[in-house]
């Protein structure tokens, strides 16, 4: 079931119904996505999930958003996305069957999924950058958010913010990390419909394995890590470590290996030396 937000014209209407239809054609989930909410212009599809007045979406919804007026990332930072050019979306979960003992892990699925994705639509080398990052060529195509409501020590919700830069071709402003986009990597205007669809059909396939076999998840991710074992710059925001990418434990805690010990990083941004 799709929905649409936004108010629009005849005309664009019939656009957005055509490429809708292209986006169905290709999803193949059980019930990631199977209701979908379109929106023109929203604040940011985590916030909409997130907002009490919408708790009774059902499990698996999906918020798409041409452009975010309040788009974030991790610590708080603003997620810049040209509108009509990329895909901006978030997942809902809320059966709690789907939640792993680690919710933490949901992070390495998400990026994986998206690395998988990218990797068998357009062939390209996607490599993953702890906690959640996605990058082709040393430079990032995609920033996952995952944000939770609790009652007590229970978790109700999950929200996986996903943001990937499809054809946006310039990026305004100062990063960590330099940007890029699919289309700049391909040199090539993408199909974002059919790139949606397959992140979500593997989300969902991970999210299956990630129950039955975290190891192996957890193995898939690190394979993707170029990181690990080498020598790194972690920064807390309060204070910065150095020291050698050692490992990713089971919980997906990064373990930094200094002089005389092994120290586990559970935040942070992470930059190569």
């Amino acid at each position: 079931m799709t929905k649409k937000l936004s108010n629009l014209n005849e005309k664009k209407r019939i656009l957005i119904v055509l490429e809708l239809e292209k986006f169905d054609i290709k999803l193949n989930t059980d019930f990631i996505g199977r209701n979908f909410i379109y929106a023109e212009e929203i604040n940011s599809t985590n916030s909409y999930l997130l907002d009490k007045k919408n708790k009774n979406l059902v499990d698996g919804t999906v918020v798409f958003a041409e452009k975010q007026t309040e788009g974030r990332g991790r610590k708080n930072r603003v997620w810049y996305s040209v509108k009509e050019q990329n895909l901006n979306f978030s997942i809902l979960l809320t059966n709690r069957k789907y939640f792993p003992k680690n919710i933490n892990l949901i992070n390495f699925a998400s990026s994986l999924a998206v690395a998988l994705s990218i990797e068998n639509l357009f062939q390209l080398n996607a490599s993953l950058k702890w906690p959640n990052d996605v990058l082709i060529n040393n430079k990032k195509v995609c920033g996952i958010l995952l944000e939770a409501v609790s009652q007590g020590s229970k978790i109700e919700q999950l929200v996986i913010g996903i943001g990937i830069n499809v054809n946006q071709s310039t990026f305004q402003g100062t990063f960590n990390i330099p940007p890029t986009s699919i289309r700049l990597e391909m040199n090539e205007t993408i199909e974002r419909e059919r790139l949606l669809a397959e992140v979500l059909n593997s989300f969902e396939e991970i999210l299956y394995e990630t129950l039955s076999n975290p190891k192996e998840i957890m193995r898939d991710w690190k394979s993707r890590c170029r990181m690990i074992g080498e020598k790194i710059e972690v920064n807390e925001g309060n204070s910065i470590k150095y020291g050698i990418f050692d490992d990713i434990d089971e919980s997906g805690t990064l373990l930094l290996k200094t002089k005389d010990k092994i120290e586990k990083i559970h935040l942070g941004d992470v930059s190569l030396l």
